[in-house]
């Protein structure tokens, strides 16, 4: 019988590929499969042996899979795949367009049930490992203030976003947080920001031919959940400039809880992340929670969750005696 959790990967973009460096990482579970919505013959993976399936075909693997990690793009692709697919597989995927994550989470819960699986969803840094850092700080500092900053770094999904403009080639877009603002908060005082004091974003397009700049630029900057609501420059660059200065994908960001206990003491929380690869990183959490869906699905869990539902020892190999023995 095999002992490792076989784990598929629907979706062979940046995420995809770092759900695959990952589950090299990872001795208790193994690749079983690519879907792609591409032409799987013209599809070359890192890991040898494995095999390459048309997105079409994914039901007929229902029994060969363990987990299938999503990984799409959240403001065309998830939405649709998330539920379908959550039906017919116990899923994890990194849906982050906060403001519709509850009518997300709903669609999927539905599938999920209907289908008797397990689906995590949003599971990333933010939403994810920043989600349970905001709760953390909510809990324990009631009377206080939270703060989330995001970058200075490329953003995936606002740059997919970006991507799906009409008369858009190529962009990627850039998210800057406020060194003021973020003073501001460690200072204890508990500034009142407002969404544009915060951040700003920067968006580097390559236009299709014969596209209106004015009119690209205008469906940027008016983008709502992703861009209407802050400071937005858009700069126009060739093609050439985009591979050239625009490949790597920095991020990180920070969670800040400042609060007050007892009569008077001010009390900081802040949880960090400096990242070099954005989606490799979040392809690791993916994998981290992948293990979680197997474990829950095999306790007989069905429906939809989140982050705030899954006990932090389910995402390590190691059991619980050991966590207890080497990091309690």
């Amino acid at each position: 019988m095999n002992s490792k959790i076989r784990i598929a990967i629907a979706g062979y973009g940046n995420l995809g590929r770092g759900v695959e460096s990952a589950l090299g990482r990872s001795p208790d579970m193994e690749l079983v499969a690519v879907f792609t919505r591409r032409d799987p013959a013209g599809l070359v993976l890192q890991t040898g042996g494995v095999p390459v399936h048309a997105m079409e075909r994914i039901g007929d693997f229902v029994d060969a899979v363990d987990v299938l990690i999503l990984c799409g793009g959240s403001k065309s692709d998830l939405p649709e795949q998330g539920p379908a697919l959550a039906a017919l597989f116990n899923t994890v995927d990194s849906f982050d367009t906060h403001a519709k994550v509850p009518e997300y989470f709903a669609a999927v819960d539905a599938a999920a049930r209907g289908g008797k699986r397990v689906a995590l969803i949003s599971v990333g840094w933010d939403p994810g490992l920043f989600s349970i850092n905001r709760l953390y700080g909510e809990a324990l500092l009631p009377d206080g203030a939270s703060y989330t900053f995001w970058g200075k770094g490329l953003s995936q999904g606002h740059s997919d976003a970006l991507r799906r403009v009409p008369g858009v080639q190529g962009a990627v877009q850039y998210t800057i947080p406020s060194q003021e603002a973020i003073e501001r908060v460690r200072s204890g005082s508990r500034p009142s920001l407002t969404t544009r004091e915060k951040h700003t974003r920067e968006c580097y397009v390559v236009l299709e031919a014969g596209a209106d700049a004015s009119a690209v630029e205008q469906a940027i900057v008016t983008m709502p959940d992703y861009f209407a609501d802050y400071d937005t420059t858009v700069n126009f660059i060739s093609a050439e400039e985009l591979r050239r200065d625009h490949a790597a994908m920095p991020h990180g960001g920070f969670v800040i809880r400042s609060g007050t206990t007892g009569v008077a003491s001010s009390q900081i929380m802040e949880f960090g992340l400096t990242l070099d690869s954005n989606p490799e990183f979040t392809s690791s959490v993916l994998v981290a929670y992948a293990r979680a869906a197997f474990r829950l699905g095999q306790q007989g869990e069905v429906g939809a969750r989140t982050v705030f539902d899954v006990a932090p020892g389910l995402l390590s190999p190691k059991s619980a005696a050991e966590l207890r023995k080497e990091l309690l």
